[in-house]
């Protein structure tokens, strides 16, 4: 599905975008929310809301780095993708091409799952992150493979879509067995060298910092439970599917550089954005391989993903046209409701 044409923008106010920000913070309880919007002519503008630290009332770094989550995801999608270019992969081929043996389970057949399903989460595969015993920690992505492989498939490959982090550990098993390099240094020379990603990095084996300034990650056990500190985490549980850091504007740079092609050749690009309906993301949403691309209300669609991992909330994308925003907000929202004002702001600052 490509990007529709673009209706004329919706006529908004000069701070819409910090209006929406701080009614995320003022009505809606979030900790910190922040901005970065890029309009077509390459022009950013930054915006925080709230504070960085509920301890000490500190202020939000602008543009502060944050836990992308499954924005991750599309980071892996491009690797295997170039790898797809360069004859290195089959999109069509089966995992036990790459992985011999490796996904076997009730009703799980490494033989019978492509390297497209994985990609396009219509393999069947069961998400590992809903297993009750996962706690952060750190992990070898064959333990989270390992996990996963406990429960049986939820279809079969190919006749649904169902979202499941299980895809993207495999696809960067994948990887490194066809590079013979660990997933962060091919994301890290592929991906973040290649357009000039400053302050996104794939956090080291026992890192569980985040290197610049930041907000605070803040999460809730439950929706009357008090919040608490959560930044400092092994991330390793989500690796390929969540494991990345980033800030709002070098995720516009990244999803900007990937549209206009400058990380994949056209065919590989295209495959890309061809998409299935998943509404998983909200009405309207489909699915690529990795991409999510999501309606605006002044028409048209914006491309991304999203993501959402203990403490932070990303949300955004690009349209076909060259704008981009990103939104980010730290704390767990008490109900989806918040999440689709969070995606309200998106729209607001695309539509400008």
């Amino acid at each position: 599905m490509a990007a529709g044409a673009l209706a004329p923008p919706a006529v908004a106010g000069p701070d819409t975008v910090r209006q929406g920000l701080e009614a995320l913070v003022r009505t809606d309880g979030l900790p910190a929310a922040l901005a970065s919007v890029e309009d077509r002519e390459g022009r950013t503008r930054t915006y925080t809301a709230g504070v960085g630290d509920l301890a000490t009332g500190s202020k939000v770094p602008g543009d502060g780095q944050v836990r992308i989550g499954s924005n991750t995801k599309v980071f892996t999608a491009v690797v295997v993708l170039q790898l797809v270019g360069e004859g290195r992969i089959g999109l069509d081929a089966p995992v036990d091409t790459y992985l011999p043996g490796v996904v076997r389970g009730e009703g799980i057949d490494g033989r019978r799952i492509t390297v497209r399903q994985l990609l396009q989460h219509t393999s069947g595969l069961p998400n590992y992150t809903d297993d009750e015993d996962l706690r952060p920690r750190y992990f070898d992505p064959r333990e989270l493979l390992d996990i996963a492989l406990r429960h049986e498939a939820h279809f079969a490959p190919g006749t649904k879509w169902e979202y499941s982090n299980t895809n993207y550990v495999l696809a960067g098993l994948i990887v490194q067995k066809v590079t013979g390099r660990p997933l962060a240094e091919e994301i890290d020379r592929r991906v973040i060298e290649r357009v000039g990603l400053r302050h996104t990095y794939f956090p080291a084996p026992g890192d569980i910092t985040i290197r610049e300034p930041h907000p605070k990650g803040y999460d809730r056990e439950s929706a009357d439970a008090p919040l608490r500190d959560v930044t400092d985490m092994d991330p390793s549980w989500a690796w390929a599917a969540g494991q990345m850091v980033s800030t709002n504007s070098d995720l516009n740079r990244f999803f900007t550089a990937l549209l206009a092609g400058r990380l994949l050749p056209p065919a590989q690009l295209a495959q890309m954005r061809t998409t299935v309906p998943a509404e998983y993301f909200g009405p309207g949403a489909r699915y690529g391989l990795g991409l999510v691309s999501m309606p605006l209300s002044c028409g048209g669609v914006y491309w991304g993903h999203g993501g959402s991992f203990p403490g932070y909330e990303t949300r955004g994308g690009v349209t076909g046209d060259g704008r981009a925003a990103h939104v980010a907000v730290t704390g767990r929202p008490a109900d989806k409701a918040v999440m689709k004002r969070v995606e309200g702001v998106v729209d607001t600052a695309l539509c400008r």
